[in-house]
C-alpha cells in the first residue's frame, strides 16, 4: 500500500476508510521535497529507469495538474500522484473527489485538467463540455471495479440476493423490513446506505439495478447518502440491520468490519472478487476511467501527458495494490494507443 500522508493538503472530506493508502486530506501535493516516500519500489524503479533511458523525461516536467471526480477512482489517482512525485518532483498534482458528476461539471467548465469517473460520460455532460468549446475529450479506462453490496458482519441471514431483491431494497417505496425482502428474514427494519446522487457509483447502480428491473423505477431517498464512501462504510459497520453499496477497494480496506453480499443475476450466486470482476461473471463489475483533453496532451508546457503516460505505465502495479482489478492486456493496449500519437 501507499503512504500518502505527507503529500496531502487539507481541502474537504477525509476518506479514512483507506487509511493505509490515503490518510489526512483530499489534495495530493506532488511538490518535491527532501524526504520522499516512494511507495511501491517496483513502480518507482520502473518509472525512474524509463526517465533515465529517455522513454519519457519525467524529470523535465513542471507545472500543476488539477484532478477531481469519482471517490471510487480517487484512491488510484491519489496513489498515482504519490508515485509520480518520485520522478516528477516539480509537478504539483492536486487530487480531490466530488463525485463523478461533480468532476464532469468542473471538467466541462474548464476548471480541472483530469476528471476521475466510475462511469462513462453522459451525453448531456458531453453537450455541456461542447457548450464551452471543449470537444476534444479523451476517455481512458484505468481499471475495473466490483461494485459491492455489503451488510454488517453479524448479519447471518443475508448471503446472496437476486438483482430483483436488491432492487426491492433500494427502490423508491421498496422494502423497509428485512422480512419483506424474504419471508425467512427477520422482522427487523432495514437501514440504507448509498452514494450521493453526484456519484458515478449511484448512477451505475440505478442503471444496473433499478431501471434494469423497472424502467420507470427510481432510487429511494430515505437512507443515508454520501459522496464519501468512508461515511457509508462506518454506517454499515455500526448497524446490524444495515445494507449499502460502494466500490470494491473500500470494502477490501474494511476487512472483517463488513460482509459482502453475493449477487444472483440469474445464473447463481456470485461473490465480488478480482477474478469475477475481470471475467464479468459478477453482475456489478464495471470499468473505471479518467478523462482529459487532447489540448492538454498536445501542450508541451503541460505535465498532463507525462502524468497520463505514467498512469498507464503503472496501472498493472498500482491498481491491484489499491484494491481494484487491472485491465486485460488488450484493453490496456487500447488505452495506450489513445495517447501514443501525443508522445515525444
Amino acid at each position: 500500500m501507499f503512504d500518502l500522508t505527507h503529500r496531502f493538503r487539507a481541502a474537504a472530506v477525509i476518506p479514512v476508510a483507506l487509511v493505509a493508502l490515503v490518510a489526512v486530506s483530499l489534495a495530493v501535493a506532488a511538490c518535491g521535497d527532501d524526504e520522499k516516500d516512494t511507495g511501491s519500489d517496483a513502480t518507482t524503479a520502473a518509472a525512474t529507469q524509463s526517465a533515465a533511458t529517455g522513454e519519457f523525461d519525467y524529470g523535465s516536467l513542471s507545472g500543476e495538474i488539477n484532478i477531481d471526480g469519482s471517490s471510487t477512482v480517487y484512491p488510484i489517482t491519489a496513489a498515482m500522484a504519490e508515485e509520480f512525485d518520485a520522478v516528477a518532483g516539480d509537478v504539483l498534482v492536486n487530487v480531490a473527489f466530488s463525485g463523478t458528476g461533480g468532476g464532469f461539471e468542473l471538467f466541462c467548465a474548464g476548471d480541472i485538467e483530469i476528471s476521475d469517473a466510475s462511469r462513462k460520460i453522459k451525453d448531456e455532460e458531453t453537450q455541456a463540455c461542447a457548450g464551452n468549446q471543449i470537444d476534444d475529450i479523451v476517455e481512458i479506462q484505468v481499471g475495473i471495479d466490483a461494485l459491492t453490496v455489503m451488510v454488517h458482519p453479524n448479519n447471518s441471514f443475508v448471503e446472496c440476493l437476486t438483482v430483483a431483491q436488491v432492487n426491492d431494497i433500494f427502490k423508491t417505496d421498496g422494502a423497509t423490513n428485512w422480512n419483506q425482502v424474504d419471508p425467512s428474514f427477520p422482522d427487523q427494519p432495514i437501514s440504507f446506505y448509498y452514494p450521493g446522487t453526484d456519484s458515478g457509483t449511484f448512477d451505475y447502480f440505478v442503471e444496473a439495478v433499478i431501471t434494469e428491473t423497472d424502467e420507470a423505477g427510481t432510487h429511494r431517498g430515505d437512507g443515508t447518502s454520501s459522496e464519501d464512501d468512508n461515511i457509508l462504510a462506518q454506517g454499515i459497520e455500526g448497524d446490524e440491520n444495515a445494507i449499502g453499496y460502494f466500490g470494491f477497494a473500500y470494502y477490501q480496506d474494511a476487512g472483517s468490519e463488513l460482509k459482502a453480499v453475493q449477487i444472483d443475476s440469474g445464473e447463481g450466486c456470485v461473490e465480488p472478487t478480482f477474478d469475477t470482476a475481470l471475467d464479468g461473471s459478477y453482475y456489478l463489475s464495471r470499468p473505471l476511467f479518467i478523462y482529459t483533453r487532447e489540448k492538454f496532451l498536445e501542450d508541451t508546457a503541460s505535465p498532463v501527458l507525462g502524468f497520463v503516460n505514467f498512469y498507464l505505465d503503472s496501472v498493472e502495479t498500482i491498481v491491484p495494490e489499491v484494491g481494484y482489478v487491472s485491465l486485460p492486456d488488450d484493453v490496456l493496449a487500447d488505452q495506450e494507443a489513445k495517447i501514443e500519437p501525443f508522445l515525444p
